[in-house]
């Protein structure tokens, strides 16, 4: 999924000074972004105040939306650089199209991810014949120095591992590792996504990793995650230091939680590139531009995106945080 905005804002991220040693709970408020003709998502991440949990860096949540009568997601092709997307969802389906050729529709519960590394191309569209509702997340994760040039792929994993934490919790492994269970989805940082249901009724304590800092975002129902009871659509940041993340649901509730290892490396995240510096997304939306290094994408009805103008002043990187 692409940022659609035409004055899309410059998030400068990553680096350890704005990481949170010990637990918190911090509620980070969404922003409510238009995304194509008919979808608007609640924008998570990058946000005022938290830029990154571990090496995610944008979250969008979006439905569940009754698209019956309407096209859906309609996302038009557009270009990614030194960054994965993650497709998740739990209603609807998405058909996929990139630069490599890859024709894929996702499904709830199932695996889209795409590498862009050095430079690709998609589009993603609700099929013509479509369930009547859309609900799910697209997440991206920044790719670290050492492989933001890898070569571009796309995975499609439709059987992941699920953890069942007994007292009605279980967890669909996203990416990286829960209690011992590990998705095939291709990382490059100690990191880790998981959907996390919880029937009513639930209480339960998920093991996490004390290095590691986590946030969690509600999908549905209205669960309570150390304590705190929250609403659909909202994410709450925990920070760093905790070995077990206590959740209890008096309702039928569903999680995501995201979390890794702080990033260390500052990056500039502007449109959807992620660069180190001003001359890496410059040079990105001249290439797209051209027409050069994205390749094409093959099949969408309509025309690509074409790329916004880069601010007046020169886009550096800094902090975590705001």
């Amino acid at each position: 999924m692409s940022n659609l905005d035409q004055r899309p804002p410059v998030a400068t991220c990553g680096g350890r000074a704005g990481v949170t040693a010990e637990p918190v709970r911090e509620l980070l408020k969404a922003k409510d972004v238009q995304l194509g003709e008919s979808t608007v998502v609640r924008r998570l991440l990058p946000n005022l105040g938290r830029r990154m949990v571990g090496a995610w860096c944008f979250v969008d949540h979006y439905g569940p939306d009754d698209i019956a009568d309407e096209p859906g997601m309609q996302v038009p092709p557009h270009p990614h650089m030194g960054l994965q997307t993650v497709s998740w969802l739990h209603d609807g389906e998405v058909l996929h199209r990139d630069s490599l050729g890859s024709l894929q529709t996702v499904r709830p519960r199932e695996l889209g991810l795409m590498t862009s590394g050095r430079a690709i191309a998609h589009s993603e569209e609700s099929p013509r014949a479509h369930a009547p509702l859309l609900h799910g997340a697209q997440l991206w994760v920044a790719l670290p120095d050492a492989h933001r040039g890898v070569e571009p792929s796309f995975e499609h994993h439709a059987g992941l591992p699920v953890v069942a934490g007994g007292g009605g919790l279980s967890a669909t492994v996203i990416l990286g590792e829960v209690d011992g269970a590990a998705s095939p989805g291709t990382t490059y940082t100690p990191l880790v996504g998981a959907d996390v249901s919880l029937a009513a009724g639930t209480e339960a304590r998920l093991p996490v990793e004390p290095d590691f800092e986590y946030a969690v975002l509600t999908m549905s129902g209205e669960a309570e995650v150390d304590g705190l009871r929250l609403a659909p659509g909202s994410m709450l940041y925990l920070g760093c230091g905790r070995r077990e993340l206590p959740l209890r649901a008096d309702t039928d509730s569903a999680l995501m939680l995201l979390g890794g290892e702080p990033f260390a490396e500052e990056i500039v995240m502007w449109w959807n590139f992620i660069g180190r510096s001003h001359d890496d997304i410059a040079r990105a939306r001249e290439d797209w531009a051209s027409g050069s290094r994205f390749g094409e994408v093959h099949g969408y009805d309509g025309d690509r995106l074409a790329a916004p103008a880069l601010p007046p002043t020169p886009l550096k990187p800094r902090g975590r945080t705001r």
